[in-house]
């Protein structure tokens, strides 16, 4: 029988070559796996043995919330309830650069109906992003603004890799979504001062008048209302126990549906758009989770990770020190890969080492999400990066927006390390509502 050691290096070079080869990363999660499996089984059990965890996954009753945000998200943005939303932020704050502090607020405000910071970017850049450069914001502070933006989705609930985490992780789905808030609202701020510091540093970024119409109260109620009302829905029903995340998910779809088509001039055509993309998401994500859970089941099967938890821990290094060295394995990983893939290639092994070095784990999902915030916006597989260059091609290039983007990495950074020094910023919230 092989050494862990042997299949721990073995699965990553099969995994490294497949995707250096261009393999789309479930495909590749799936073929590193199947070697390993036939040495231990027959080929016709490997085959059972895929099949059951591949699909057996989706059997699990909290998965169907996944679909279910995705497609809420996609409802937003594909209604006027989105774009309106950041009309309203910006059109109604009397202070200059309120396009700029308007662009963050709106994405703040989409991030607590949605949880892909790809949708987030997408759905406010493609509003915010022309009407910036129009105005005559500085390219490098709109794009920036907008891609790190996004990531506000992802840390304020629901959060869909808070919702992977807590699935991978077995931790309360609720107490993460509870434990993102507070962080949330402290990166909401800290993004308004690199915008004020950034206007300071260079005066000619921001222009000294924003000439845009104001939004008319009626519209810009029409898209406020909805996303308190949906926000309150998931955040309150999960942390309460009224709803399961999956029954908060689906409430909150058809509350968002019926919302769209009454105040948020949604057709049938953006529907069927909606529907359309929700499909081509998860057609992704479905595979992800699936092959993920195979190769999961390879390392466990070999014990990959208890033996490499037992191994590192045999260097007797501090909690902080294991903390510092699973946070730059990250930042430096997300260079090269996207979030979800990362959630369940790397999790299963390095979580172990968090548990044995007796952090609180709910805590922990915050540090690991803003980690992952970090890895949306780094070059090579920053996706966000190019969700914001694609809006506005002719006029920004890639080094534009990350350019852009280096404050707000920096920012990113800094959280983690208030997280860490002040852990009560994500566990006081749980806390006093447990």
């Amino acid at each position: 029988m092989l050494e862990w050691y042997e299949v721990g290096i073995g699965l990553l070079t099969l995994l490294i070559l497949f995707i250096v080869m261009g393999l789309p990363i479930p495909f590749a999660l799936a073929g590193a796996s199947i070697p390993f499996l036939l040495s231990i089984q027959s080929f016709s059990t490997t085959l059972v043995t895929a099949e059951l965890k591949m699909w057996g996954v989706w059997g699990d009753y909290v998965l169907l919330s996944v679909p279910l945000f995705v497609f809420l998200g996609e409802l937003i943005g594909r209604s006027n309830i989105g774009p309106n939303l950041y009309w309203f932020m910006h059109s109604k704050v009397p202070v200059k650069g309120s396009a700029a502090y308007g662009s963050v607020a709106a994405c703040a405000g989409f991030g607590a109906v949605c949880g892909s910071s790809m949708v987030g970017s997408l759905t406010i850049g493609g509003v915010a992003l022309p009407a910036m450069l129009k105005l005559g914001y500085d390219k490098r502070l709109a794009s920036g603004v907008l891609a790190a933006g996004g990531t506000l989705s992802v840390l304020l609930p629901p959060s869909l890799i808070l919702l992977f985490y807590g699935i991978v992780t077995d931790q309360s789905i609720g107490q993460l979504f509870i434990a993102g808030v507070m962080p949330g609202i402290v990166l909401v701020m800290l993004f308004f001062v690199v915008i004020k510091v950034w206007n300071m540093v260079n005066s000619n970024a921001i222009p000294s008048s924003d000439d845009s119409d104001s939004i008319p109260w009626g519209l810009a109620l029409s898209a406020v209302l909805p996303v308190i009302v949906i926000g309150f829905i998931i955040t309150i029903s999960i942390y309460a126990g009224i709803a399961t995340p999956t029954e908060a998910a689906g409430l909150s779809c058809v509350i968002t549906l019926l919302l769209s088509f009454a105040v948020g001039g949604m057709n049938l055509k953006g529907l069927n758009e909606a529907i359309k993309a929700t499909m081509k998401t998860m057609g992704y994500l479905g595979l992800l989770l699936s092959a993920g859970v195979l190769f999961g089941f390879v390392m466990t099967y070999y014990q990959v990770p208890q033996e490499f938890s037992a191994l590192f821990t045999s260097f007797e290094l501090s909690p902080y020190e294991t903390l510092a060295l699973i946070i730059l394995f990250y930042i430096a990983l997300g260079m090269f890969l996207e979030p979800v893939s990362m959630t369940f290639i790397t999790l299963p092994t390095l979580f172990p080492l968090i548990q044995a070095s007796g952090f609180d784990l709910i805590w922990f999902g915050v540090i690991y999400t803003i980690t992952m915030e970090v890895a949306v916006l780094t070059p090579p597989v920053g996706l966000n990066l190019y969700v914001i260059q694609s809006i506005e091609k002719n006029q920004l290039t890639i080094v534009d927006v990350i350019k852009g983007c280096l404050p707000f990495i920096g920012v990113l950074v800094s959280l983690i390390i208030l997280m860490i020094a002040f852990p009560g910023i994500a566990t006081w919230l749980p806390n006093i509502m447990g």
